[in-house]
């Protein structure tokens, strides 16, 4: 009976063993599961990229080995895409297909907006479209539940071939605008987007609101806070915004120096610009999670974190 007993109680151990081995391995497996479902993905702006010589603090010639820098980490951490907020050139639209040389040794696909200094020697609007594979001047795109919104904040601009187009008018009501309620910010750099274009980001943040959906915002200009940077129309953009709780942040380039501020509990973060400083790179990785997003800077760009509201 003592071995009958003893054997059993082996037995009960093994099996005791055998259960514990059997959870640990399905909670590995869950957890797994849980780290691949984090969306991951590279984030940079004003590589400002031209054949010329350095002026004051902008470095040209060197923005392409701080790209292939960029390109290299972003390829390591297995990033699953990588946006462009903008400016990837800063004189002459034939510098494009050097830039998109490099970018070609990503390992994953690029989404691009385009900047300001991206108009360059375009007439045809469309055309400079075509090059960087956008579908369309504005555009968003889905990654499981979120839902990335890419605006033109250069639709409506002084450089961006409006002249004798209704777009004309639209521009001279912003400056109008901006003049009364004494805003610094009408410059020709600056630009911002259409009555049709807000028509099309309210239509779609409602229709996101509804499906439960959570929303990324992405612009070449700044929309808040204001600036001698800031998107013509930005107070109006981040007006509408604020009206939907699926929005968890909003991305920029533009102002190389940076930028942070909360507009009505939205995160606004502008990207420091790869283009400044003879040493210093500038990109960063963004990290969505269940409960958190995380920015995290290399180089001179900024870090942050911010815990996820449930909608």
């Amino acid at each position: 009976m003592q071995l009958y007993s003893e054997k059993r109680s082996i037995m009960n151990k093994l099996i005791g063993l055998l259960t514990c081995l059997c959870f640990s391995t399905n909670l590995a497996v869950a957890q797994n599961k849980d780290a691949s479902s984090i969306i991951k993905f590279g984030l940079f702006a004003d590589t400002q990229y031209a054949d010329c010589p350095s002026q004051n603090t902008r470095y040209y010639r060197e923005a392409l080995q701080k790209l292939d820098t960029c390109i290299e980490y972003f390829n390591r951490q297995e990033v699953q895409f990588t946006i462009n907020l903008g400016d990837i050139t800063d004189r002459k639209n034939s510098d494009l297909e050097v830039i998109k040389q490099h970018l070609s040794q990503l390992n994953h696909k690029i989404y691009h907006l385009t900047g300001n200094h991206d108009y360059k020697d375009i007439t045809n609007n469309s055309v400079l479209y075509k090059q960087l594979d956008m579908p369309s001047e504005y555009y968003s795109f889905k990654k499981g539940d979120w839902v990335f919104i890419m605006l033109n904040t250069n639709e409506i601009a002084s450089y961006a071939n409006i002249a004798g187009t209704p777009k004309e008018n639209e521009w001279n009501r912003m400056q109008e605008q901006i003049k009364q309620i004494k805003g610094k910010y009408a410059y020709e750099w600056n630009g911002g987007i259409s009555e049709k274009q807000m028509q099309w980001l309210d239509r779609l943040l409602k229709k996101c609101e509804k499906k439960g959906l959570s929303v990324l915002i992405f612009s070449h200009h700044p929309l808040y806070p204001q600036s001698d940077f800031s998107a013509l129309n930005g107070n109006e953009i981040v007006d509408t915004l604020s009206k939907y709780s699926c929005v968890k942040a909003a991305f920029s380039g533009h102002h190389h120096a940076g930028a942070f501020g909360y507009y009505k509990n939205i995160p606004l973060i502008t990207l420091e610009g790869m283009v400044e400083t003879e040493n210093q790179n500038a990109y960063a990785i963004v990290e969505i999670s269940q409960d958190h997003l995380l920015v995290k800077g290399q180089g001179r760009a900024s870090s942050y974190s911010f815990k996820l509201s449930r909608q």
